[in-house]
């Protein structure tokens, strides 16, 4: 089985993590591709851009979670990538491949590793707004 899992500062491909996950048992590929917005409704302003950082272990916490994930007996292959610096509007944060013989279990397993991902992962998010102010997001 393939797995792959990875913290990258350039463009995440959509594509790329599809062919990763490719076997010829999949009848099903499942994936999401989380996007920045231009906005956001708890803040005042127009988002611009957003700013992730990572602590020094994410890469090996979103390896964990990918390969607990992985260890579903339904899934053939795995890709999940989240990107770090800086992101305009309108380019992904985060990318999830899941093959796996039949859709519902690709579908439960890439919703269920996104949600993870986003709960678990030691990224941060900036958000930078058109006025050139900045809001912190999911800090307390």
């Amino acid at each position: 089985m393939t797995v792959l899992a990875r913290i990258d500062d350039r463009p995440l491909d959509l594509l790329f993590h599809v062919e990763h996950v490719s076997d010829a048992r999949a009848g099903a590929v499942a994936t999401f591709v989380g996007l920045v917005r231009d906005h956001d409704p708890s803040v005042d302003g127009k988002v611009v851009a957003l700013e992730y950082s990572a602590h020094p272990d994410a890469a090996a916490v979103l390896t964990r979670l990918a390969e607990q994930a992985a260890a579903d007996d339904d899934v053939l292959g795995l890709a999940v990538s989240h990107r770090v610096g800086r992101l305009e509007v309108g380019e992904a944060a985060i990318v999830c491949a899941v093959a796996t013989a039949h859709r519902a279990e690709a579908f439960e397993v890439c919703r269920a590793l996104v949600e993870t991902v986003k709960a678990e992962l030691p990224v941060w998010k900036r958000e930078v707004l058109a006025d050139g102010s900045h809001v912190w997001v999911g800090m307390t």
